[in-house]
């Protein structure tokens, strides 16, 4: 008729868990029922993630000739109650050892005034019932305690009996007449015998304090209560059967009325009925009754009284999970709470942003709070560790939560962007009108004197490079990230072979004047052709290579950028792309290397001296491009590139194009053969 212990200790992890409650204080009686209780407990507060911060075993109340010794040590750790961070007590005993347990908390508040209010939880074994030398303590201690009591509900008349109670009783009941004269502090003998008053006889038990005697049945007097009825229908029962002395059971006649208490057993497994009180009392497959139990919350008053609030219930019956329901609203918390809920943990909360970090030889709820490393989050309290942010999201300033991420890419609609694309298209332009005007004036001395098949391949490439350079702006897509690089690529090799292809025909062709040359086979156009063919020719080739092998495709990057969503090309293979760099590098430092030594050449016959200009200017800017293109990020990396080719563009338009345009344009009268024939002293 006792419930099982371990559902109630499960309760008592439950509640610590709905209340945040992980640092608790454990006290429990020193006998086998007290280690079975700190046995059964443990498992359940580590699955729950409760540590306790210290184990006082009560002795218990025995006759034995050591008890001093014992109580004597047992009071000497009142330092450990006043010095823990626990705010709540778990306390598991008997009624006797309980007394214990009071004298305890009695010598704590006597020997430090600062001893605050603790969270009392306790078992249904706990009777919160006072003797005589314990009327002088303060029971506010204990004020805003919660209890599991076994469910309990006043019988039919139950109240009017007590009421009914007096001292006429004692005659022959030696439990009556001491009870009374401890309760109401008064003699049933002849007060010339005794140190306290007669007793009147009028005593009310309504009028005592509740840690003296309550006028409702406990958890403990229902559970007797039920077992009388429930024998009592066994006993029925069986005297049914007698009454039917043919009827057999289980191969046995019952054939008086000796009833064996073996006996009744049988009968009492089949047991089920609703009590006086109209609730049902059943057992369990184990035959084990199983029971609800009341959170009850207790509410203490300087008079030494209290009244129990039922503000929640342990149902075994209930749906996995909904086993315990509270009422946490309707609890009173012990006065120095100020009626907050109590917070008991070993340190304070690691705030979201911040995660747990173990303290050596330390419980696991004990802990430091280390902030969240870059890109990680902790979108709650004391979480084990930071989570990185889902793709396209990032950390907040504060860490605590998730943002998306910017998409970001050079945008026409930017001033960045509009201003690339401006130089751009104003550059084009500008080389679109030198091809028009070297086009028009096509028979003129100082157009035909420099190869003109090679100055309109050499236009048409710069004006292709500037026009390529758009290919870099806007959202990248699957054909602009093919076609850029290598278009870019090769047709910036033309430009740079038809410059090699113009300054080697210069120096040959200067070669060519002296009579016993054999360099006059070598001028004419199909070795300019030749050269820009086959420099060309290895430019493609290394493209070709490149797309397809690792071919550049559109990608993000979700890392080099906090915050950032970069949209760009990943260009497949760096050491392809490096290659077509490097080729260009080359061609470059060939036509620089030829153009120098013959920039002392007579101008009338040359463009060596721009030329070499031209390709200094080159070598410059893309030397300046390779460092700066490694050491930046997203969109600024795509604006060095631009800035890269019109820079080098221009350098070629405007070194070799503009003395001749102003020739052309400005100064005609210098457009003629006789200047050409000219040599400069």
């Amino acid at each position: 008729m006792v419930p099982d212990d371990i559902f109630q200790y499960m309760g008592v992890a439950w509640l610590l868990h709905h209340f945040n409650w992980t640092w608790i204080g454990l006290f429990a009686v020193d006998d086998e029922n007290g280690d079975r209780f700190l046995q059964l407990l443990m498992p359940l507060l580590y699955q729950n993630i409760i540590c306790f911060d210290f184990t006082v075993r009560i002795p218990k109340q025995t006759d034995t000739d050591d008890l001093l010794e014992r109580m004597s040590e047992f009071l000497d750790k009142y330092p450990v109650l006043v010095n823990s961070k626990a705010n709540v007590y778990v306390a598991y005993g008997t009624p006797t050892s309980m007394h214990s347990l009071r004298m305890l908390v009695f010598e704590a508040e006597r020997a430090s005034s600062l001893f605050p209010g603790k969270v009392w939880i306790t078992t249904f074994q706990w009777i919160f019932q006072s003797v005589f030398p314990e009327r002088i303590w303060d029971t506010q201690v204990f004020h805003g305690a919660v209890s599991f009591t076994i469910h309990s509900n006043n019988p039919p008349r139950f109240t009017k009996f007590l009421q009914t109670i007096n001292p006429s009783w004692a005659k022959g009941d030696g439990f009556i007449q001491d009870f009374w004269e401890e309760a109401f502090d008064c003699t049933l003998e002849h007060a010339d015998e005794h140190e306290h008053e007669p007793c009147t006889g009028k005593e009310n038990l309504e009028s005592l304090p509740g840690t003296l005697f309550e006028m409702s049945m406990s958890g403990q007097s229902y559970n007797i209560y039920n077992a009388v009825h429930a024998v009592a229908r066994a006993v029925h029962a069986m005297y049914i059967l007698r009454a039917k002395p043919r009827k057999q059971m289980e191969g046995w006649r019952m054939e008086s009325w000796n009833v064996q208490p073996w006996q009744v057993h049988h009968f009492l497994r089949s047991i089920q009925f609703n009590n006086s009180a109209g609730e049902m009392v059943r057992f369990n497959e184990y035959k084990e009754l199983v029971t609800v139990f009341d959170v009850t919350n207790w509410v203490t008053f300087p008079n030494s009284s209290f009244t129990r609030v039922k503000v929640g219930r342990l149902d075994p019956w209930a749906p996995p999970g909904q086993e315990l329901t509270l009422c946490a609203d309707q609890i009173v918390w012990h006065t120095s709470f100020n009626q907050v809920q109590p917070i008991s943990v070993c340190n304070d909360h690691c705030h979201p942003g911040n995660s747990k970090k173990k303290i050596e030889g330390e419980k696991f709820c004990c802990y430091d709070c280390d902030l969240c490393p870059a890109g990680m989050i902790a979108e709650q309290k004391d979480m084990d560790a930071c989570v990185k942010c889902p793709d396209g999201n990032h950390p907040n300033n504060k860490q605590n939560e998730c943002i998306p991420s910017i998409i970001s890419y050079l945008s026409y609609k930017e001033p960045l962007g509009i201003v690339l694309a401006t130089l751009a298209i104003s550059f084009s332009l500008v080389t679109a009108l030198v091809l028009a005007t070297f086009m028009k004036y096509q028979d003129t001395p100082i157009v035909k004197a420099n190869n003109l098949s090679l100055t309109y391949i050499l236009l048409t490439s710069l004006l292709l490079c500037f026009l390529c350079s758009l290919t870099f702006i806007g959202k990248p897509g699957k054909v602009t990230c093919l076609l850029r690089q290598t278009a870019f690529g090769i047709i910036f090799s033309v430009a740079l072979s038809s410059v090699l292809a113009k300054t080697i025909v210069v120096v040959v062709a200067f070669m060519a004047t002296k009579p016993t040359s054999r360099m006059r086979k070598w001028v004419g156009k199909r070795m300019a052709s030749f050269i820009v063919f086959f420099c060309s020719f290895l430019q493609s080739s290394i493209c070709g290579l490149w797309l397809s092998t690792s071919p550049p495709f559109p990608d993000k990057d979700m890392h080099s950028i906090y915050g950032q969503i970069i949209l760009e090309c990943n260009e497949g293979s760096a050491t392809m792309f490096y290659m077509v760099l490097g080729y260009m590098g080359f061609l470059a430092i060939v036509t620089f290397t030829v153009a120098f030594p013959a920039r002392k050449l007579p101008d009338s016959f040359n463009e060596a001296k721009f030329i070499s200009f031209s390709m200094l200017v080159f070598c410059s800017v893309w030397l300046s491009f390779v460092p700066t293109y490694l050491s930046t990020r997203g969109k600024d990396m795509v604006a060095v590139e631009i800035f890269s080719i019109l820079a080098s563009g221009a350098g070629l338009l405007g070194c070799i194009f503009s003395p001749k345009c102003y020739v052309i344009v400005l100064r005609p009268e210098l457009n003629n053969k006789k200047q050409l024939l000219r040599v400069n002293t």
